[in-house]
């Protein structure tokens, strides 16, 4: 596992907390806000860098001195193979409308206040610090602390997306075993839409369940839709659905028991790297 070490600032007046918008980077974090920050650099110190992304990214000068506040591990969603080392500050500014001066990686900032924004509008290693996600679910060690207790004998979290609607789209998994990631993958699926490549996902993680030889399995998704028409709530009236759900059905009589669950998405951050990972390497022209 690659570990890199990075730095946060939590710019705050008042109740407010300075975030910004990304203007260029992954398609995971692009339009998104975060909070000041990023990779340290090597040989420089964490106080250093985070005065140099202050001083670089918002155009705070030597005024301000940035003070330790928490120190805490993350894995990328988007690549579990990187293990961050998150060093978080805080400035304290007197007046919010001073003027705050943009580099190129952002276009837009916002004084946020607790339910301002919606989630999925800010990144995951920021909502941990602003206090949207539970702390342990982005922890680095094994998965326990992501897992709830569950009856199921495996876990899967279950994802797929399209970039378009119906465009380019890819599936993803995870699967967990009391605590330990013990499989995962993506697929690229060509055009599909959102609802077929969410099914996809499902057929991944029970398939990979399946081989892993599981008798009973909580399959965890982010899709109402889904969650409710496996469950036999909502009847399928979209065509295009019914063979990925009968596939669905066929791996469903493998196991002794099989229950679906539908969890935030901020919940699904696993599966969800998994399909974005995916499309990324598609993108480049890489094999998947």
């Amino acid at each position: 596992m690659i570990q890199r070490i990075s730095v946060r600032v939590r710019v705050t007046s008042g109740d407010r907390v300075l975030l910004l918008r990304r203007a260029d980077g992954r398609q995971s974090i692009l339009g998104k806000y975060e909070l000041p920050g990023g990779k340290v650099s090597d040989g420089e110190q964490p106080d250093d860098a985070a005065k140099r992304y202050l001083v670089d990214d918002i155009g705070l000068g030597g005024e301000v001195s940035p003070h330790l506040e928490d120190v805490f591990t993350y894995i990328d969603s988007d690549d579990r193979d990187i293990q961050y080392l998150v060093v978080v500050y805080r400035v304290v500014i007197g007046n919010k409308s001073r003027s705050v001066h943009l580099s190129r990686h952002y276009d837009k900032y916002v004084w946020y206040a607790p339910g301002k924004l919606e989630p999925d509008m800010v990144t995951d290693v920021s909502k941990i610090m602003l206090g949207n996600l539970p702390l342990s679910l982005s922890i680095i060690g094994t998965a326990t602390d992501i897992v709830k207790h569950s009856e199921a004998g495996l876990v899967v979290y279950t994802d797929g997306g399209s970039r378009g609607n119906p465009g380019p789209s890819a599936a993803g998994y995870v699967v967990i075993d009391r605590g330990d990631v013990v499989d995962q993958g993506g697929e690229y699926l060509g055009i599909t839409t959102n609802n077929q490549a969410e099914y996809h996902g499902v057929i991944l993680g029970l398939e990979a369940a399946q081989r892993l030889g599981a008798e009973t399995v909580e399959v965890r998704v982010d899709s109402m839709l889904v969650a409710n028409q496996l469950k036999g709530i909502y009847k399928i009236k979209n065509r295009e659905l019914w063979p990925v759900n009968e596939r669905v059905n066929e791996l469903m009589r493998s196991f002794k028991s099989v229950k679906f669950t539908h969890v935030p998405r901020e919940l699904n951050q696993l599966a969800d790297g998994e399909v974005n990972k995916t499309l990324d390497r598609q993108r480049r022209g890489d094999v998947v």
